[in-house]
């Protein structure tokens, strides 16, 4: 991800999620360090990703699939290569928040081997108030 790819990743955002990142999120990202990526299929971009690396852990801080693109594979391809790139860096593991009423991301990380280690209360706006995090990790 680069900053030519802000205004694209800041649409595709605002079109995926309730409470969506802004350009500022993702420009103080690339800007702290953390590893920002851009899927592409024939070089249109389908998906984007933003990992922190710190020492041996990865931290997954967004992953994203275009709407018209999702329960193709791609977001499972990305994770796998954002696991990849991750051991690569010496990373051992990798950890994520993902809502428990995001079933389809909750699915993928189950199926992509991540284990619930916890629960944060209150973590993620919603229409209702806020809600959980759940937090899970995967042994790379």
């Amino acid at each position: 991800m680069r900053e030519d790819d802000l205004d694209w990743v800041e649409r595709e955002e605002r079109d995926l999620h309730p409470f969506p990142w802004t350009r500022g999120n993702f420009a103080d990202s690339l800007a702290a360090g953390q590893a920002g990526w851009v899927m592409e299929e024939g070089r249109v971009p389908v998906a984007y990703a933003v990992v922190l690396h710190v020492l041996d852990e990865a931290h997954l801080l967004n992953i994203s699939v275009l709407r018209a693109r999702q329960r193709q594979g791609l977001g499972a391809g990305l994770l796998d290569w954002l696991e990849k790139d991750a051991r690569l860096r010496g990373a051992t593991q990798f950890f994520l928040e993902v809502r428990p009423s995001n079933t389809a991301a909750l699915c993928l990380y189950q199926r992509s081997g991540y284990l619930q280690i916890g629960r944060r209360k209150n973590y993620y706006p919603a229409l209702a108030g806020r809600e959980d995090a759940l937090v899970m990790r995967k042994a790379l």
